[in-house]
């Protein structure tokens, strides 16, 4: 089965995707900035209403993925509230100021999260050497990482997502993304192997 991811930054939105089709919800806030993290209030509202799975993005701010210490505490705090709120999943990403994965604070936040699935998003795309952080992700025991293969779209990065399709096995999945709509799902699907996809519009605009 291929699964559906839409990316909704309120309940309106929330509503709309689940009724076009969407078999998963990826909850954010300021989607203008590359999403953050949501309010326990959104989260509760739409798990009522919603009987399909809501990972919640776990990001404090826009910009890089390098955090101080304030703001781990902050990604802390929301990560136990939202989890407590019925979140389904989480989805998170952190890099050193070198761009490679943080493990050391993934590894604290994977503890925090269990038994919920983790998804580390597209942080990874910003990494010098993808399939190297992908093995070390795999090693942690990430569920998911959502990746346009570090390219602008997911069909330019096709060629990188069907290498760390490979690589993942069956131990992690790659969930593909990037400028993926309702209109072109067809041809990503055909292109490439994922059995996971994410997008803004993947079941059509949400306004």
């Amino acid at each position: 089965m291929i699964v559906l991811e839409a990316c909704v930054e309120n309940i309106s939105e929330a509503l709309k995707a689940a009724a076009k089709g969407a078999h998963r919800i990826e909850l954010c806030e300021n989607l203008a900035m590359g999403g953050t993290t949501p309010t326990v209030g959104t989260l509760k509202v739409c798990r009522r209403y919603l009987s399909i799975p809501i990972f919640v993005m776990i990001r404090p701010r826009g910009g890089n993925y390098t955090y101080t210490e304030e703001e781990k505490e902050v990604m802390r705090e929301d990560l136990l509230r939202l989890k407590e709120a019925g979140a389904d999943g989480l989805v998170m990403g952190m890099l050193t100021p070198e761009k490679r994965v943080d493990l050391e604070t993934l590894y604290s936040f994977l503890e925090l999260a269990r038994p919920l699935p983790v998804t580390f998003h597209k942080a990874i795309d910003e990494t010098h050497d993808i399939l190297f952080e992908l093995s070390r992700l795999k090693e942690a025991g990430v569920d998911r990482v959502l990746s346009s293969g570090g390219a602008a779209t997911a069909m330019e990065g096709a060629d990188m997502l069907r290498a760390m399709i490979h690589q993942a096995g069956r131990r992690m999945k790659i969930v593909a993304a990037g400028k993926i709509t309702s209109e072109n799902i067809a041809l990503h699907i055909e292109k490439i192997p994922a059995k996971e996809f994410h997008g803004r519009k993947i079941v059509g605009t949400l306004e």
